[in-house]
């Protein structure tokens, strides 16, 4: 009983509209003085609902015969008791039709019967006609307008579905290409190191006592090449599950720190409402302007500046050192073109001007997420 209650509420008034709609040929029926035409008329109701049950239920050209003893059956109940308004039902039936020839031919085979029978009551019942004309008017747009209505529906919905369909295998496609990306970092990470850590330790196990100076240049060798493994597994680590931006400033703290370029920057650095995604393309731009610092610039003090707004966040990264003569500096192979990339990926801007030394401007527009407010 709930599911049922559940259902009448979120279909609105249209059950009751059809259930009057299914009680009103009876009442036509009635007005019958004949009990000859009172049976036939019933046996017409009821054929009728059994037909438009089957109508709803069968596939290819049995939809065509079952619509056509409906529209029949709609003719004959017209010219008895001037009863027209099957044709809602079998407008709705139409429109539920998924081919398009069936549609097309069904469709205007009952606009022709319906204008039809509204032409013979309006010859040979004008009474009825003039008193039913503005019901008659209400049936004429829904003749017409209802089975594309319900069609065209039909199909966007098909075709939701389908684009549904479409976007879950090109995730799962997208999935699986990421599974293969990662097997193959690993392997081409891991794979050739390991393979190279377990062949320096047979030999340095062989050569342990015949030529120990050898062995410890071997386990010397193998120490570094498990370093190097791990470091490019944290790194691969880091880039999948995305890096934020405070993240990054402490690895570029420790770089300059290497380099004894000193740090002058905001110690608490904290975005508002900017995705991970965003804060990802932020990091991997701020990084490879420090590296830029430490390799080209021959510093001695490097400037972080994070400003946020409400519309943007820019980064400036500047330093003291021997600067930049012309913006053909972006061919030079030194990251600034991946960074200029990454930025307009996500509708930023890169900018390059003159100071003290080099500044490095990074905007980009902060996406703001929607938060719900409830009142209470």
């Amino acid at each position: 009983m709930k599911r049922i209650m559940q259902r009448l509420k979120s279909s609105g008034i249209s059950p009751y509209i059809w259930t009057i709609l299914a009680i009103l040929p009876f009442y036509f029926v009635f007005q019958s003085s004949s009990v000859v035409e009172v049976i036939v008329g019933i046996t017409l109701i009821i054929i009728f609902f059994v037909a438009l049950r089957f109508a709803y239920v069968s596939k290819k050209w049995p939809v065509h015969l079952w619509t056509l003893i409906l529209i029949a059956i709609s003719m004959v109940m017209s010219l008895l008791f001037q009863y027209i308004y099957f044709a809602f039902y079998i407008a709705y039936c139409i429109g539920h039709i998924k081919y398009r020839m069936t549609f097309i031919t069904l469709y205007v085979l009952h606009l022709l019967f319906t204008a039809t029978s509204i032409i013979l009551i309006a010859i040979y019942h004008n009474n009825s006609f003039l008193q039913e004309f503005p019901f008659i008017i209400i049936l004429c747009l829904s003749v017409i307008l209802l089975p594309m209505n319900i069609y065209n529906r039909k199909r966007q919905e098909k075709l939701e579905q389908q684009l549904e369909y479409a976007n879950n295998k090109i995730a799962e496609l997208v999935k699986q290409e990421e599974r293969q990306r990662i097997a193959r970092d690993l392997h081409d990470t891991l794979g050739q190191k390991l393979s190279m850590i377990g062949l320096k330790s047979d030999l340095a196990r062989k050569l342990v006592y015949k030529r120990p100076e050898q062995a410890r240049n071997e386990l010397s060798d193998i120490q570094q090449t498990a370093r190097t493994a791990l470091n490019e597994v944290r790194t691969m680590v880091s880039q999948m599950r995305g890096i934020r931006l405070r993240e990054e400033f402490i690895r570029v703290q420790e770089i300059l720190q290497v380099a004894q370029i000193e740090l002058i920057t905001d110690r608490d650095i904290k975005l508002k409402n900017a995705s991970v995604f965003l804060e990802n393309i932020l990091s991997m731009c701020v990084k490879e302007a420090v590296n830029n610092v430490v390799k080209h610039s021959q510093a001695t003090t490097c400037w972080i500046i994070v400003e946020q707004s409400d519309k943007e966040i820019q980064i400036k990264v500047e330093d003291d050192g021997m600067g930049i003569s012309d913006h053909r500096y972006f061919a030079k192979g030194n990251g600034l073109i991946g960074m200029k990339e990454r930025l307009e990926f996500v509708n930023g801007t890169l900018d390059i001007t003159e100071g003290k030394g080099t500044i490095l401007t990074m905007t980009v527009p902060t996406v703001m997420k929607k938060v719900k407010e409830e009142n209470t």
